[in-house]
C-alpha cells in the first residue's frame, strides 16, 4: 500500500515556510515524504502503536517563543470537520486508492494523531461534544443520535466554544453543517457564532439543497439563501472569503486597541458535508436531478442514496474535500495569517458505506474503533513543530478545553468540561495525566484507559481489548483480566450515572 508524495504542482499554496526548532530539524530532514504517507512502511504507525516508524518522528515538545512584537498573541482558530470520513480515508493514514496531497501537507507541517477519537459515533452528538466540551449525554439535545426531531437541539443558554471565545474577544463564524437544532430557537447565531452560512440539518442533496424532509436547507444567518451550485464549492468559497477578509481587517487594524478591534483573533468552524451521502461529486447533475425527483415524489430514504455510489465516486468526493481544504489553506497563507492560525482537521465520526477503515473494525454509529477513531491533524506554525506524530489517546472534548486555554478563555463554573486541555502537552511537552475516555450510545458503551478499552455492544457482552496492539478488537481479554474489566466497567457506570437518561422509545 503506497501513496506518492504530492509534487509541487499538486499543492496550490506552495512550499512550507514555517520555522522549526534546531533540535527538530535533523529528524525532519528525512521525514517529510514519509510523514505525508503516515509511515506506511510500518504497520505500527497505522495501528497507533506507541512507537512511531523510524521515518516519522514521535511527538516532541517545542520551547514556544512568540515572534518579536507578537508576545502573547492568541491564535486564530480554523477548525475543519469532514463528514463521515473514515479512519484511513486519507493517504496519510493509509488509503490505498485516494490521494489527499493538501491534507498530507498539513500533516507534514504539524502533528498527525494516530489515536484520536470523536466524541460520539454519529454527527450531532459529536458536534455537541465539541461545542460544549462535554459528553453529549449532559444535554437533552445530545441524546439524539443524530438529531432528526426539530423540537430538540443545543440550548442557547448553554455556553459554547463560540460564545466563550466571543466573550474573550474573538470574532466567530460557522460555515457549513450545523446539525445541532433548527430555527427559530436553535441556530448557530443563538449559540455564540457571530455569523452563520450553511445547512441546519444532518444532510442535504448537494445541488438542490433539499434536506431529509424535502425542505430547502441553505441559510445565511436565519434567512434562506438561494444558490444551486455544488455545495462543497459554495462553502469553500465562503470560507476563502472569510479568511481573506479577516486578513485584510488585521492588516488594516495594525495595533488597534479598545473594545473588539478589527484585528481581533477569530474562530472559524468550517464543517463540510463531504463525503456524507448522497454520493454525488461535482458535475453529477443528472444523478442529482434523479435524487431530487425521488425526494419530491415522497420516496422514503431517497436522500440516503442506498442504491447509489461506488468506491470510485467516494474517491472523487474525498479528493474534492482535500482540494477544498487546500483552497482555504492557500487563502490563509496569502492573507499573511498562516503563522498565527491554529488549523485543526478531523472527521466528525467514523466512516460509513464506502470508507476504508483498515485495520479497525466497525463503522459510523458503532463504538468499535472504526466508528469513533478518526483522522486528526493539527498545525500551528507559531507554536508547534512540524513533522510529528502523536500516539496519545485524545477525543473531541479535549480540543474544546485546549482551544479555550490557548485563547485565554475559561469555561463557566456551572458547566464543567469533560475534556482535558492538551495545551501543556502540545506546547511544553508535559505528560497527559492518565484519564478515561468515555462514550455512550443507545445499546453500546465504551471506555478507554491507557491501552485498554472496555466495550459492550448491542449483544450485551462485556469485552476488553488492548487496542494499541489489537486495534481490530479481535482478542477479547475479558476472561484473562477480570479485575481490570470490573474496574473499567465500574468507571463507565459511574460516569453514566451523572448523565441524562435516554427517553423511552
Amino acid at each position: 500500500m503506497t501513496s506518492a508524495d504530492p509534487s509541487p504542482t499538486d499543492i496550490s499554496d506552495g512550499p512550507a515556510t514555517a520555522p522549526v526548532s534546531r533540535r527538530a530539524f535533523g529528524g525532519l530532514a528525512g521525514a517529510g515524504a514519509a510523514a505525508a504517507v503516515g509511515g506506511l512502511g510500518s504497520f505500527t504507525a497505522l495501528a497507533g502503536a506507541p512507537r512511531a516508524a523510524a521515518s516519522e518522528p514521535a511527538f516532541r515538545e517545542r520551547e514556544f517563543r512568540a515572534a518579536p512584537g507578537r508576545h502573547g498573541r492568541r491564535p486564530n482558530i480554523l477548525f475543519i470537520l469532514g463528514d463521515d470520513l473514515g479512519w484511513a480515508d486519507l493517504s496519510s493514514y493509509g488509503a490505498p486508492g485516494i490521494r489527499t496531497p493538501h491534507l498530507d501537507r498539513l500533516a507534514r507541517q504539524g502533528v498527525r494523531f494516530t489515536q484520536a477519537y470523536s466524541g460520539s459515533a454519529t454527527c450531532s452528538p459529536t458536534r455537541f461534544s465539541l461545542y460544549t466540551g462535554r459528553y453529549p449525554g449532559r444535554t437533552a439535545g445530545g441524546l439524539a443520535e443524530p438529531i432528526a426531531d426539530r423540537t430538540v437541539g443545543l440550548d442557547p443558554a448553554h455556553p459554547t466554544l463560540a460564545s466563550l471565545l466571543r466573550d474573550a474577544g474573538y470574532a466567530t463564524a460557522l460555515i457549513g453543517k450545523w446539525h445541532c437544532g433548527y430555527l427559530p430557537d436553535r441556530s448557530p447565531t443563538k449559540s455564540g457564532w457571530d455569523t452563520f452560512f450553511g445547512n441546519l440539518g444532518g444532510a442535504l442533496e448537494y445541488y438542490s439543497k433539499l434536506g431529509l424532509a424535502g425542505e430547502y436547507d441553505l441559510y445565511e444567518g436565519d434567512a434562506t439563501y438561494k444558490d444551486l451550485r455544488y455545495y462543497t464549492r459554495i462553502i469553500t468559497e465562503r470560507a476563502v472569503g472569510f479568511v481573506t477578509d479577516a486578513g485584510r481587517r488585521n492588516a488594516a487594524a495594525g495595533h488597534a486597541s479598545g473594545g473588539r478591534p478589527a484585528g481581533s483573533p477569530w474562530l472559524l468552524n468550517l464543517n463540510f458535508t463531504t463525503p456524507h451521502w448522497p454520493w454525488i461529486a461535482d458535475g453529477d447533475e443528472a444523478e442529482s436531478a434523479e435524487i431530487v425527483r425521488r425526494i419530491k415524489a415522497g420516496e422514503p430514504g431517497a436522500l440516503q442514496h442506498r442504491d447509489g455510489g461506488s468506491l470510485g465516486k467516494y474517491r472523487e468526493m474525498v479528493e474534492d474535500l482535500d482540494r477544498s481544504v487546500g483552497e482555504v489553506l492557500a487563502a490563509l497563507r496569502r492573507s499573511g495569517q498562516e503563522e498565527d492560525t491554529l488549523v485543526f482537521f478531523a472527521s466528525d465520526n467514523g466512516g460509513e458505506r464506502w470508507s476504508y477503515n483498515w485495520p479497525l473494525t466497525g463503522n459510523k454509529a458503532s463504538l468499535q474503533e472504526g466508528g469513533i477513531r478518526v483522522p486528526t491533524l493539527l498545525r500551528w506554525p507559531a507554536g508547534i513543530d512540524a513533522g510529528q506524530v502523536s500516539h496519545e489517546p485524545v477525543f473531541t472534548p479535549d480540543w474544546t478545553a485546549t482551544l479555550l486555554e490557548l485563547a485565554g478563555a475559561r469555561p463557566e463554573r456551572g458547566y464543567p468540561l469533560d475534556g482535558t486541555s492538551l495545551a501543556g502537552y502540545l506546547l511544553r511537552g508535559e505528560r497527559i495525566a492518565e484519564r478515561d475516555l468515555f462514550w455512550r450510545v443507545r445499546g453500546e458503551r465504551a471506555l478507554r484507559r491507557g491501552n485498554w478499552k472496555y466495550y459492550r455492544g448491542k449483544g450485551g457482552k462485556d469485552q476488553l481489548f488492548d487496542v494499541v496492539h489489537d486495534p481490530r478488537e479481535q482478542a477479547d481479554r475479558a476472561a484473562a483480566e477480570p479485575q481490570l474489566l470490573r474496574r473499567l466497567r465500574a468507571s463507565w457506570e459511574a460516569v453514566d450515572g451523572t448523565l441524562l437518561a435516554y427517553p423511552k422509545e
